[in-house]
C-alpha cells in the first residue's frame, strides 16, 4: 500500500517564525510516521518520552495512549490515511486540518471520510498536548462516530 505523504514545503508559510517552523516540522514528522505510515515504533522511540496531555476523550492518555488505539484502529483499517490538507502555526501551537479516509479508494474523495482538525501544543521540543475536532462525511462515517463515541478514555477535559 501506498502512504500519503504530507507536503510541508507547500504548506509553509513565509510568516511562521523559525520557532514555528520548528514546531511544524515536529508534528508533520509525528503525524506522518503516526497517521500515514503506521510506525508506531518510530513515533515511540522518538515522542515516547513526552509528557502528552490527551484531550480527545475516546483516546486513553498520554504518548503510549494514542499509540495503542492507532495500533488497533490501524489493525482494523490498515488503509487508513490522513491528507494535511492544510498548516497553521501560532507560536507553541501547531494545526493541521486533514482528510482521513478508512480505504485507499477513498482517498481524494471529499464525500468520504472525516473532516478532522487537530492541534497541538509544544513546549521545549516536545509535544505535550492534543485537541481535535472530527466531523463525519458520509453515512458510514457518522455511523461509526455514533457506535464508536461516548467512551472516555481519559479524565482530561475537552478545553
Amino acid at each position: 500500500m501506498s502512504t500519503l505523504t504530507i507536503q510541508l514545503d507547500t504548506a509553509r508559510k513565509s510568516s511562521w517564525s523559525e520557532q514555528e517552523v520548528n514546531n511544524v516540522v515536529l508534528i508533520t514528522d509525528f503525524v506522518q510516521h503516526l497517521m500515514n505510515d503506521h510506525d508506531f515504533t518510530y513515533v515511540r522511540d522518538t515522542f515516547g518520552n513526552s509528557e502528552y496531555v490527551q484531550h480527545n476523550r475516546s483516546v486513553p492518555e498520554g504518548m503510549e495512549g494514542i499509540l495503542t488505539y492507532m495500533e488497533g484502529f490501524t489493525k482494523k483499517f490498515p488503509e487508513f490515511s490522513y491528507d494535511v490538507k492544510h498548516i497553521y502555526a501560532d507560536g507553541d501551537f501547531v494545526t493541521f486540518h486533514s482528510h482521513a479516509t478508512l480505504k485507499k479508494v477513498q482517498r481524494g474523495n471529499p464525500e468520504k471520510g472525516l473532516n478532522i482538525v487537530d492541534i497541538w501544543r509544544i513546549a521545549d521540543g516536545k509535544i505535550v498536548e492534543h485537541w481535535d475536532a472530527i466531523q463525519a462525511i458520509d453515512g458510514s462515517m457518522r455511523l461509526f462516530a455514533l457506535l464508536s463515541g461516548g467512551k472516555t478514555a481519559n479524565d482530561n477535559g475537552l478545553f
